[in-house]
Protein backbone atom coordinates (compact mmCIF):
# COMPACT_ATOMS: atom_id res chain seq x y z
CA UNK A 1 0.00 0.00 0.00
CA UNK A 2 1.63 3.38 -1.26
CA UNK A 3 -0.26 5.60 1.96
CA UNK A 4 0.49 8.69 1.23
CA UNK A 5 -1.81 9.09 -2.06
CA UNK A 6 -4.50 6.74 -0.79
CA UNK A 7 -4.82 8.30 2.50
CA UNK A 8 -5.05 12.35 0.98
CA UNK A 9 -7.91 10.94 -0.98
CA UNK A 10 -9.51 9.44 1.85
CA UNK A 11 -9.10 13.23 3.79
CA UNK A 12 -10.04 15.13 0.62
CA UNK A 13 -13.58 12.73 0.59
CA UNK A 14 -14.17 13.49 4.39
CA UNK A 15 -14.07 17.10 4.07
CA UNK A 16 -15.83 16.82 1.24
CA UNK A 17 -19.05 15.82 2.93
CA UNK A 18 -17.93 16.76 6.50
CA UNK A 19 -20.52 19.02 8.84
CA UNK A 20 -19.23 21.94 9.95
CA UNK A 21 -19.15 20.88 13.41
CA UNK A 22 -17.42 17.91 12.59
CA UNK A 23 -14.47 20.01 10.81
CA UNK A 24 -11.39 20.70 13.11
CA UNK A 25 -9.08 23.82 11.93
CA UNK A 26 -6.56 22.50 10.78
CA UNK A 27 -8.13 19.22 9.19
CA UNK A 28 -10.46 22.31 7.02
CA UNK A 29 -7.51 23.87 6.26
CA UNK A 30 -4.70 21.21 5.18
CA UNK A 31 -7.73 18.63 4.26
CA UNK A 32 -5.91 15.80 5.91
CA UNK A 33 -7.26 13.57 8.66
CA UNK A 34 -3.44 12.69 9.71
CA UNK A 35 -0.81 13.99 11.21
CA UNK A 36 2.93 14.28 10.72
CA UNK A 37 4.61 11.22 10.14
CA UNK A 38 6.56 9.71 12.63
CA UNK A 39 10.43 9.20 12.94
CA UNK A 40 12.28 6.15 12.42
CA UNK A 41 13.55 6.60 15.74
CA UNK A 42 9.70 7.10 17.27
CA UNK A 43 9.14 3.86 15.47
CA UNK A 44 11.76 2.02 16.62
CA UNK A 45 11.17 3.34 20.09
CA UNK A 46 8.08 1.52 20.12
CA UNK A 47 9.02 -1.44 18.74
CA UNK A 48 11.77 -1.83 21.15
CA UNK A 49 8.93 -0.97 24.26
CA UNK A 50 6.55 -3.86 22.87
CA UNK A 51 9.42 -5.67 22.48
CA UNK A 52 7.88 -6.77 18.80
CA UNK A 53 8.52 -5.31 15.24
CA UNK A 54 5.60 -4.21 13.99
CA UNK A 55 3.99 -5.68 10.82
CA UNK A 56 5.08 -4.14 7.68
CA UNK A 57 1.90 -2.13 6.94
CA UNK A 58 1.04 -0.72 10.18
CA UNK A 59 4.86 0.58 10.10
CA UNK A 60 4.70 2.00 7.33
CA UNK A 61 1.04 3.91 7.97
CA UNK A 62 3.04 5.62 11.20
CA UNK A 63 5.63 6.95 8.64
CA UNK A 64 3.25 8.32 6.86
CA UNK A 65 1.17 9.33 9.63
CA UNK A 66 1.81 9.34 13.71
CA UNK A 67 -2.19 8.74 14.33
CA UNK A 68 -5.51 8.71 12.43
CA UNK A 69 -9.10 11.17 12.83
CA UNK A 70 -12.18 8.94 11.45
CA UNK A 71 -11.35 5.85 10.60
CA UNK A 72 -14.53 4.81 9.50
CA UNK A 73 -17.90 5.93 11.10
CA UNK A 74 -17.49 4.86 14.68
CA UNK A 75 -13.38 5.36 14.92
CA UNK A 76 -12.51 8.34 15.76
CA UNK A 77 -8.85 8.39 16.48
CA UNK A 78 -6.64 6.25 15.73
CA UNK A 79 -3.67 5.70 18.33
CA UNK A 80 -0.36 6.78 17.66
CA UNK A 81 3.57 6.03 18.49
CA UNK A 82 3.56 8.24 22.00
CA UNK A 83 0.47 5.70 22.96
CA UNK A 84 -0.09 2.41 20.91
CA UNK A 85 0.27 -0.60 23.39
CA UNK A 86 -0.82 -3.85 24.58
CA UNK A 87 -4.70 -4.32 24.98
CA UNK A 88 -4.49 -6.20 28.06
CA UNK A 89 -2.73 -3.16 29.71
CA UNK A 90 -4.81 -0.26 28.19
CA UNK A 91 -8.34 -1.69 28.39
CA UNK A 92 -8.19 -5.16 29.74
CA UNK A 93 -12.23 -5.78 30.33
CA UNK A 94 -12.58 -6.72 26.79
CA UNK A 95 -11.25 -9.76 27.31
CA UNK A 96 -13.11 -10.61 30.41
CA UNK A 97 -16.31 -9.51 28.51
CA UNK A 98 -15.86 -11.16 25.24
CA UNK A 99 -14.38 -14.22 26.97
CA UNK A 100 -14.91 -17.32 25.34
CA UNK A 101 -15.01 -15.90 21.57
CA UNK A 102 -11.87 -16.12 20.04
CA UNK A 103 -11.24 -20.18 21.64
CA UNK A 104 -11.98 -21.52 18.22
CA UNK A 105 -9.10 -18.86 16.56
CA UNK A 106 -7.02 -19.53 19.63
CA UNK A 107 -6.72 -23.12 19.67
CA UNK A 108 -3.59 -23.43 21.79
CA UNK A 109 -5.58 -21.66 25.08
CA UNK A 110 -3.98 -18.27 24.44
CA UNK A 111 -6.53 -15.18 23.88
CA UNK A 112 -6.02 -12.81 21.19
CA UNK A 113 -7.04 -10.31 23.84
CA UNK A 114 -4.28 -10.38 25.95
CA UNK A 115 -2.06 -10.71 23.14
CA UNK A 116 -3.32 -7.88 21.12
CA UNK A 117 -1.93 -4.92 20.10
CA UNK A 118 -5.31 -1.68 20.93
CA UNK A 119 -4.47 0.90 17.94
CA UNK A 120 -8.18 2.49 18.01
CA UNK A 121 -8.11 5.63 20.82
CA UNK A 122 -11.42 6.93 20.75
CA UNK A 123 -14.34 4.63 18.77
CA UNK A 124 -18.04 4.37 19.50
CA UNK A 125 -17.73 0.89 22.26
CA UNK A 126 -15.66 -0.69 20.00
CA UNK A 127 -11.92 -1.07 19.50
CA UNK A 128 -9.46 -2.27 16.95
CA UNK A 129 -6.41 -3.88 17.69
CA UNK A 130 -3.40 -6.29 15.42
CA UNK A 131 -2.64 -9.80 16.97
CA UNK A 132 1.22 -10.47 17.04
CA UNK A 133 0.20 -14.35 17.41
CA UNK A 134 -1.62 -14.62 14.30
CA UNK A 135 1.12 -13.44 11.37
CA UNK A 136 1.05 -14.12 7.62
CA UNK A 137 4.55 -15.06 5.10
CA UNK A 138 5.14 -11.19 4.60
CA UNK A 139 5.17 -10.64 8.20
CA UNK A 140 1.61 -9.07 8.24
CA UNK A 141 -0.36 -9.22 12.05
CA UNK A 142 -4.16 -9.93 11.93
CA UNK A 143 -6.57 -7.26 12.48
CA UNK A 144 -9.58 -6.98 14.31
CA UNK A 145 -12.71 -4.88 14.86
CA UNK A 146 -15.03 -5.34 17.65
CA UNK A 147 -18.06 -3.59 18.42
CA UNK A 148 -20.24 -3.96 21.65
CA UNK A 149 -23.36 -2.85 20.10
CA UNK A 150 -23.02 -4.93 17.15
CA UNK A 151 -23.78 -8.27 19.40
CA UNK A 152 -20.77 -10.49 17.63
CA UNK A 153 -17.39 -11.64 17.65
CA UNK A 154 -14.95 -9.32 16.50
CA UNK A 155 -14.07 -8.94 12.61
CA UNK A 156 -10.95 -10.54 11.58
CA UNK A 157 -8.61 -9.19 8.83
CA UNK A 158 -5.73 -10.44 7.42
CA UNK A 159 -3.74 -7.27 7.80
CA UNK A 160 -3.79 -3.61 8.86
CA UNK A 161 -3.79 -2.26 5.12
CA UNK A 162 -7.40 -4.93 4.85
CA UNK A 163 -8.77 -3.55 8.15
CA UNK A 164 -8.29 0.04 7.31
CA UNK A 165 -9.12 -0.41 3.31
CA UNK A 166 -12.67 -1.66 5.25
CA UNK A 167 -13.42 1.44 7.26
CA UNK A 168 -12.77 3.03 4.19
CA UNK A 169 -15.40 1.15 2.41
CA UNK A 170 -18.12 1.56 5.17
CA UNK A 171 -17.26 5.54 5.21
CA UNK A 172 -18.31 5.48 1.56
CA UNK A 173 -21.96 2.95 2.29
CA UNK A 174 -22.72 5.91 4.98
CA UNK A 175 -21.46 9.24 3.46
CA UNK A 176 -21.22 8.52 -0.18
CA UNK A 177 -18.86 11.25 -1.04
CA UNK A 178 -18.37 12.00 -4.55
CA UNK A 179 -15.20 12.45 -6.38
CA UNK A 180 -12.36 9.38 -7.92
CA UNK A 181 -13.52 6.58 -5.65
CA UNK A 182 -17.14 6.58 -6.47
CA UNK A 183 -16.88 6.82 -10.24
CA UNK A 184 -14.36 3.83 -10.25
CA UNK A 185 -17.39 1.90 -8.51
CA UNK A 186 -20.27 3.45 -10.26
CA UNK A 187 -17.63 2.45 -13.47
CA UNK A 188 -17.32 -1.42 -12.15
CA UNK A 189 -20.95 -2.26 -11.33
CA UNK A 190 -21.79 -1.51 -15.15
CA UNK A 191 -18.89 -3.73 -15.85
CA UNK A 192 -20.33 -6.09 -13.82
CA UNK A 193 -23.95 -6.06 -15.08
CA UNK A 194 -22.42 -6.70 -18.62
CA UNK A 195 -20.58 -9.37 -17.18
CA UNK A 196 -23.87 -10.89 -15.56
CA UNK A 197 -25.82 -10.76 -18.89
CA UNK A 198 -22.87 -12.00 -20.39
CA UNK A 199 -23.00 -15.55 -18.34
CA UNK A 200 -20.35 -14.99 -16.24
CA UNK A 201 -22.20 -14.93 -12.88
CA UNK A 202 -19.50 -15.88 -10.21
CA UNK A 203 -17.37 -12.73 -11.55
CA UNK A 204 -19.91 -10.29 -11.67
CA UNK A 205 -21.08 -11.39 -8.13
CA UNK A 206 -17.51 -10.66 -7.06
CA UNK A 207 -17.47 -7.34 -8.45
CA UNK A 208 -21.40 -6.14 -6.97
CA UNK A 209 -20.38 -7.45 -3.56
CA UNK A 210 -17.40 -5.54 -3.13
CA UNK A 211 -19.35 -2.59 -5.03
CA UNK A 212 -21.85 -2.78 -2.28
CA UNK A 213 -19.22 -2.63 0.19
CA UNK A 214 -18.60 0.72 -1.16
CA UNK A 215 -22.17 1.98 -0.82
CA UNK A 216 -23.58 1.86 -4.65
CA UNK A 217 -27.27 0.71 -4.27
CA UNK A 218 -27.14 -0.10 -7.78
CA UNK A 219 -24.84 -3.09 -6.41
CA UNK A 220 -27.87 -3.69 -4.40
CA UNK A 221 -30.25 -3.88 -6.87
CA UNK A 222 -28.28 -6.02 -9.62
CA UNK A 223 -26.85 -8.72 -6.92
CA UNK A 224 -30.42 -9.31 -5.36
CA UNK A 225 -31.33 -10.75 -8.61
CA UNK A 226 -28.44 -12.92 -9.00
CA UNK A 227 -29.13 -14.36 -6.09
CA UNK A 228 -32.63 -15.08 -6.20
CA UNK A 229 -32.33 -17.17 -9.67
CA UNK A 230 -29.35 -18.93 -7.10
CA UNK A 231 -31.89 -20.18 -5.24
CA UNK A 232 -30.18 -18.14 -2.14
CA UNK A 233 -33.49 -16.89 -0.76
CA UNK A 234 -32.38 -15.56 2.69
CA UNK A 235 -29.18 -13.31 1.12
CA UNK A 236 -31.78 -11.76 -1.33
CA UNK A 237 -34.59 -11.22 0.59
CA UNK A 238 -32.41 -9.03 3.31
CA UNK A 239 -31.51 -6.98 0.59
CA UNK A 240 -34.46 -6.30 -1.74
CA UNK A 241 -35.88 -5.60 2.20
CA UNK A 242 -32.90 -3.15 1.99
CA UNK A 243 -33.79 -1.72 -0.69
CA UNK A 244 -37.76 -1.00 0.31
CA UNK A 245 -36.07 1.36 2.90
CA UNK A 246 -37.06 4.55 2.40
CA UNK A 247 -33.62 6.20 3.31
CA UNK A 248 -31.95 3.25 0.83
CA UNK A 249 -34.50 2.76 -2.24
CA UNK A 250 -33.13 4.35 -5.57
CA UNK A 251 -35.07 6.56 -7.05
CA UNK A 252 -37.76 6.02 -8.71
CA UNK A 253 -37.60 2.51 -7.90
CA UNK A 254 -41.01 1.73 -6.41
CA UNK A 255 -42.60 3.02 -10.27
CA UNK A 256 -39.71 1.27 -12.17
CA UNK A 257 -41.19 -2.08 -14.07
CA UNK A 258 -38.02 -3.65 -12.36
CA UNK A 259 -39.65 -3.49 -9.23
CA UNK A 260 -43.15 -3.07 -10.65
CA UNK A 261 -43.19 -6.27 -12.71
CA UNK A 262 -40.71 -8.43 -11.54
CA UNK A 263 -39.68 -7.45 -7.72
CA UNK A 264 -43.21 -6.74 -6.41
CA UNK A 265 -44.76 -9.46 -7.93
CA UNK A 266 -41.93 -12.07 -6.19
CA UNK A 267 -42.75 -10.37 -3.04
CA UNK A 268 -46.50 -10.83 -3.08
CA UNK A 269 -46.02 -14.61 -3.76
CA UNK A 270 -43.82 -14.79 -0.69
CA UNK A 271 -46.46 -13.89 1.08
CA UNK A 272 -48.25 -17.27 0.44
CA UNK A 273 -45.94 -19.21 1.39
CA UNK A 274 -45.89 -20.85 4.90
CA UNK A 275 -42.78 -20.31 7.07
CA UNK A 276 -41.32 -17.29 4.89
CA UNK A 277 -40.78 -14.01 6.78
CA UNK A 278 -42.75 -11.58 5.24
CA UNK A 279 -40.28 -8.90 3.93
CA UNK A 280 -43.12 -7.07 2.16
CA UNK A 281 -44.71 -6.77 5.79
CA UNK A 282 -41.93 -5.23 7.26
CA UNK A 283 -41.13 -2.95 5.10
CA UNK A 284 -44.77 -1.43 5.15
CA UNK A 285 -43.77 -0.31 8.84
CA UNK A 286 -44.65 3.81 8.75
CA UNK A 287 -46.36 5.55 5.93
CA UNK A 288 -43.92 4.28 2.99
CA UNK A 289 -46.44 5.93 0.68
CA UNK A 290 -44.96 4.90 -2.75
CA UNK A 291 -44.65 1.52 -1.87
CA UNK A 292 -48.42 1.57 -0.76
CA UNK A 293 -49.08 3.29 -3.98
CA UNK A 294 -47.59 0.77 -5.77
CA UNK A 295 -49.23 -1.76 -3.97
CA UNK A 296 -52.49 -0.26 -5.17
CA UNK A 297 -51.59 -0.44 -8.58
CA UNK A 298 -50.66 -4.05 -8.68
CA UNK A 299 -53.62 -5.21 -6.83
CA UNK A 300 -56.20 -3.31 -9.74
CA UNK A 301 -53.65 -5.14 -12.71
CA UNK A 302 -53.90 -8.06 -14.39
CA UNK A 303 -51.72 -11.43 -13.60
CA UNK A 304 -47.98 -10.79 -13.65
CA UNK A 305 -46.46 -11.68 -17.08
CA UNK A 306 -43.06 -13.76 -17.33
CA UNK A 307 -41.40 -10.93 -19.39
CA UNK A 308 -41.91 -9.72 -23.03
CA UNK A 309 -44.49 -11.55 -24.75
CA UNK A 310 -42.05 -14.18 -26.70
CA UNK A 311 -40.58 -15.34 -23.44
CA UNK A 312 -43.72 -15.11 -21.69
CA UNK A 313 -45.38 -17.27 -24.07
CA UNK A 314 -42.64 -20.05 -24.40
CA UNK A 315 -42.73 -19.95 -20.43
CA UNK A 316 -46.37 -20.68 -20.27
CA UNK A 317 -46.32 -23.25 -23.05
CA UNK A 318 -43.38 -25.12 -21.00
CA UNK A 319 -45.83 -25.03 -18.05
CA UNK A 320 -48.56 -26.49 -20.03
CA UNK A 321 -46.11 -29.17 -21.44
CA UNK A 322 -44.30 -32.10 -20.04
CA UNK A 323 -43.80 -31.81 -16.14
CA UNK A 324 -39.98 -33.04 -17.21
CA UNK A 325 -39.03 -30.80 -19.79
CA UNK A 326 -39.97 -27.13 -17.55
CA UNK A 327 -36.47 -25.88 -16.87
CA UNK A 328 -35.08 -27.51 -20.03
CA UNK A 329 -37.89 -25.65 -22.33
CA UNK A 330 -37.24 -22.15 -20.20
CA UNK A 331 -33.69 -22.10 -20.17
CA UNK A 332 -34.55 -22.80 -24.17
CA UNK A 333 -36.81 -19.88 -24.39
CA UNK A 334 -34.08 -17.44 -22.27
CA UNK A 335 -33.07 -16.89 -26.10
CA UNK A 336 -36.15 -14.40 -26.46
CA UNK A 337 -35.87 -13.39 -23.05
CA UNK A 338 -35.44 -9.36 -22.50
CA UNK A 339 -34.69 -7.25 -20.17
CA UNK A 340 -37.25 -4.25 -19.13
CA UNK A 341 -35.15 -1.87 -18.04
CA UNK A 342 -31.32 -0.93 -18.22
CA UNK A 343 -31.12 -2.75 -14.31
CA UNK A 344 -32.88 -5.51 -14.75
CA UNK A 345 -30.62 -8.62 -15.15
CA UNK A 346 -32.50 -11.75 -14.37
CA UNK A 347 -35.91 -13.31 -14.91
CA UNK A 348 -37.45 -13.24 -11.82
CA UNK A 349 -41.16 -13.42 -12.41
CA UNK A 350 -40.06 -16.55 -12.96
CA UNK A 351 -40.26 -17.30 -9.29
CA UNK A 352 -43.70 -16.01 -8.94
CA UNK A 353 -44.93 -19.61 -10.57
CA UNK A 354 -45.57 -22.11 -7.56
CA UNK A 355 -43.87 -24.95 -10.02
CA UNK A 356 -40.68 -23.35 -11.36
CA UNK A 357 -39.93 -21.73 -7.56
CA UNK A 358 -40.69 -25.24 -5.61
CA UNK A 359 -38.04 -26.77 -8.25
CA UNK A 360 -35.57 -24.06 -8.46
CA UNK A 361 -32.53 -25.45 -7.48
CA UNK A 362 -28.77 -23.51 -7.35
CA UNK A 363 -27.88 -26.13 -10.53
CA UNK A 364 -30.57 -25.06 -12.19
CA UNK A 365 -30.61 -21.19 -11.79
CA UNK A 366 -27.14 -21.24 -12.60
CA UNK A 367 -27.59 -22.56 -15.46
CA UNK A 368 -29.57 -20.32 -16.63
CA UNK A 369 -27.54 -17.55 -15.23
CA UNK A 370 -24.91 -18.98 -17.41
CA UNK A 371 -26.46 -18.09 -20.64
CA UNK A 372 -25.77 -15.19 -22.51
CA UNK A 373 -29.05 -13.10 -22.30
CA UNK A 374 -29.01 -10.57 -25.04
CA UNK A 375 -30.48 -6.98 -25.09
CA UNK A 376 -31.80 -6.83 -28.77
CA UNK A 377 -33.44 -8.94 -30.67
Amino acid sequence: MDWGPWLRRWSGEWVSVAEERELEPEVARERWLGFAPATEEAVAAVEARLERRLPPSYRDFLLTTDGWRHAGQFVWRLRDTSDVDWLCVLEPFWEEAWEGFDEELSPEGESYFSRGLLISRDADAGILFLDPGDVDENGEWAAYSLFSWRAEPPTRFPSFTALMEDLYAEFHQMRKPAGETRDLWDAEVERARSLALAGEVDEAEAILRKAEEFGRVRATVLLAQLLLLLDRHYEAGMLVGRLLHPSFAPDDFYTDPLFTEELLPWLLFQETLPGRNSILRTALYGEQLELRRALAIAEKAGPPTFGNPEFDALVRQALAGDPDAVWPSVQAALARWRPRTADHIAPIALLTDPVLASTLTADRGRALLSQPRSLTD
